[in-house]
């Protein structure tokens, strides 16, 4: 199958940087797992716990082939007791929360990889051919379909009556969500290299909100796109493409009228989102998106180490170490705990209160998606396309 609207150069950037950073890595994958020939980049051995609280697993499920090594970070979205996931190749599932029962399957030849974004009475999907496809969510039945000029590996947004879609080439297209009509768009030049990824569209009152690859924060207007502030998380500073890289991969977080965001050059802010002050910033972060409690950001670095800041003052609170290089995953919240996966499938629950070890799951397959989270459940979604649901008891 061709990939007319691949942009092959984020891959070579990927390979590119495993070769540089790791000494003699040749893929993609390993730039982001930590393996290679460098012993001291081997992943951290998992050392044996006693768990400090019961996870249940609730349902598994096979949604079809999943992205392998592709480096999207595919993960579900829930939306009114539904859990929607795509695959690769596999289509669009929709499944009860509770318990993983099949509710309806939308069959497709494309490549999905952005998505689904639920919301609206809505499904979104985007493709690696630049396909954005709008389903009914109650039935699954197809509403629209749309084109971008390149891959869609971030997941849609909804809101407001409008479809965001933020495409691998830098830019934001609003679509009608009931007619698929496109009513703007909105581009930012991409920097030569970056980490593979796009981050996805968040929908504020009036406002969204999009990362860059060039590092920064944007916001614009829901009516027209047009730029309301643009904050950087990070510089792109350096001598090199590989020193400038700044990619702001992850969904921004909205806390009241904060932002939380994080970017791949380990830096992790606070903004105020009328005005894009910058509250505290903080060099803690990384690429893939942040987890936020009722007093702590909790974000994942470019090594795999888990780190807990201060909501307020941007302090670190605690690291964990026990995670690095196995790739893991941003983090999502699940009551008391912090929640990742890594990359030989394993689903690990940090406490938010000291960072220790509480609990882990297996369920194989490589998890390079953040888990997702909602009445109590979480649900993590591999690479090899199955999908699992917990929750605490």
């Amino acid at each position: 199958m061709s990939r007319p609207f691949h942009r092959p150069l984020r891959l070579v950037a990927g390979a590119a940087l495993a070769v540089l950073l790791l000494g003699g890595c040749t893929t993609v994958k390993n730039l982001f797992d930590g393996r290679g020939k460098d012993k001291s980049l081997e992943p951290t051995p998992l050392v044996q716990i006693t768990p400090s609280v019961n996870v249940a697993r609730l349902w598994g499920a096979s949604i079809g082939g999943g992205e392998k090594s592709l480096g999207m970070g595919q993960h579900p979205a829930i939306a009114d007791g539904r859990v929607y996931a795509a695959a690769v190749d596999g289509g669009v599932h929709a499944l009860d929360l509770k318990t993983g029962q099949s509710v309806w399957r939308y069959a497709s030849e494309l490549p999905l990889s952005g998505g689904p974004g639920a919301g609206e009475g809505l499904v979104v999907v985007g493709s690696l051919e630049g396909d954005v496809i709008a389903l009914d969510a109650a039935t699954g039945t197809e509403k629209w379909k749309a084109k971008v000029g390149n891959e869609v590996l971030a997941a849609p947004a909804i809101g407001g009556g409008t479809v965001y879609v933020h495409s691998n080439d830098g830019r934001v297209t609003a679509f009608d969500a009931t007619t698929g009509e496109r009513r703007w768009f909105y581009s930012v030049e991409v920097p030569v290299l970056t980490v593979r990824g796009t981050g996805p569209v968040t929908v504020g009152p009036g406002i969204v909100f999009v990362g860059n690859d060039n590092g920064n924060l944007t916001a614009l207007s829901a009516t027209d796109g047009g730029v309301l502030w643009s904050t950087p998380v990070a510089e792109p500073d350096g001598r090199s493409e590989l020193e400038r890289m700044a990619d702001v991969d992850g969904a921004v977080v909205i806390d009241n009228t904060m932002l939380y965001a994080t970017s791949y050059k380990n830096h992790t802010i606070a903004i105020d989102g009328p005005s894009g002050q910058i509250v505290w910033d903080r060099e803690n972060g990384g690429p893939r998106g942040l987890g936020l409690s009722n007093s702590a950001v909790v974000v994942t670095d470019p090594v795999g180490k888990v780190w807990a800041l201060d909501k307020n003052s941007g302090a670190s609170l605690w690291q964990q170490d026990g995670l690095a290089h196995r790739n893991t995953s941003a983090p999502a919240v699940q009551g008391d705990y912090a929640v990742v996966g890594d990359l030989e499938g394993v689903v690990h629950w940090l406490r938010l209160n000291d960072g220790a070890f509480a609990a882990r799951a297996e369920i194989g397959g490589p998890i390079t998606g953040q888990p997702v989270v909602s009445d109590g459940v979480v649900v993590v979604q591999t690479t090899e396309g199955q999908l699992a649901a917990f929750a605490l008891q």
